[in-house]
């Protein structure tokens, strides 16, 4: 009886490659693993009454090659969505690079009226923020990317209609003119577009002159804008007893209108006293 060793071929195989130092081969494997936001921020780039722009920014990682195709979001001030929208991006994504991408969105934040007259009331600071997700793809595959970031602004303010000046100038026993100033004080950090200031002042409980300034006007940031009116007091737009009034030396007034914008308006009411001085 012969002694036969007989062998394993897969076994002689392995120890072959193993001590040939080779090795078997194996397909490639694909890295894995969502992209995810290594970075994000929001910046309110500029700020109106009733609007504002705001930029998200953002850095993404992917362990694959990608692109990121687009931002779908929505932007949120003080708690309620104003707006939603898509942004294309196509930012490419480099196997474990950081990509940078960014864009804006500029809308109203505020929706009425009442909700402006309710935040200025409010006072202090509101939020303002983008969020929603980017949609990533890498080769066939898609992932959304969940995002949100928001940013502290200023809670807009009402503007206020003063007296900035006044004076009035007796020219004769039955004339005089009244030189007034209205002042349009703009406490907020940006500039007041405004659509108009209507005005209609009385004298003595006479009216006398109306009209509209300020059309389509600005007032800058924490500024006040000046505007002038005159008023001729006399026989032809008082009445005939105007000399007994103007004798009193100080003539009672009064100015009613409403200051106008986008979902701005501000009525006003003002009243005082003019003393006269003599110009001739």
């Amino acid at each position: 009886m012969s002694n036969v060793m007989r062998s394993n071929p897969p076994l002689l195989c392995l120890a072959t490659l193993l001590v040939l130092g080779l090795g078997c081969a194996s397909a490639p494997t694909r890295p894995s693993g969502p992209a995810v936001l290594t970075s994000q921020d929001t910046t309110v780039v500029s700020q109106g009454l009733t609007e504002a722009t705001v930029r998200y920014r953002a850095q993404v990682a992917s362990p694959a090659a990608g692109v990121v195709e687009r931002a779908e979001y929505e932007l949120v001030s003080d708690g309620q969505v104003v707006k939603t929208g898509t942004a294309k991006l196509d930012v490419r994504l480099e196997p474990g690079i950081p990509a940078d991408l960014s864009f804006e969105e500029r809308a109203p934040y505020v929706k009425s009226e009442e909700d402006l007259a309710r935040l200025s009331n409010q006072g202090g600071t509101l939020l303002l923020a983008l969020r929603g997700t980017l949609v990533v793809r890498s080769g066939e595959q898609e992932e959304k990317v969940p995002f949100a970031a928001s940013r502290a602004a200023r809670v807009p303010r009402l503007p206020k209609v003063v007296v900035v000046e006044l004076d009035g100038a007796r020219y004769s026993p039955e004339e005089v003119q009244i030189n007034l100033r209205l002042g349009v004080q703009n406490p907020n950090p940006f500039p007041l577009k405004l659509g108009g200031l209507t005005f209609q002042v009385a004298v003595a409980g006479k009216s006398l002159e109306s009209g509209t300034l300020a059309q389509a006007d600005s007032v800058d940031a924490s500024a006040t804008g000046v505007y002038p009116v005159e008023v001729a007091v006399t026989k032809d737009t008082w009445g005939p007893d105007v000399k007994a009034l103007i004798s009193k030396g100080i003539l009672p007034y009064g100015v009613t209108g409403e200051l106008t914008g986008p979902l701005l308006r501000v009525p006003y009411s003002l009243t005082g006293e003019v003393k006269l001085n003599v110009s001739r």
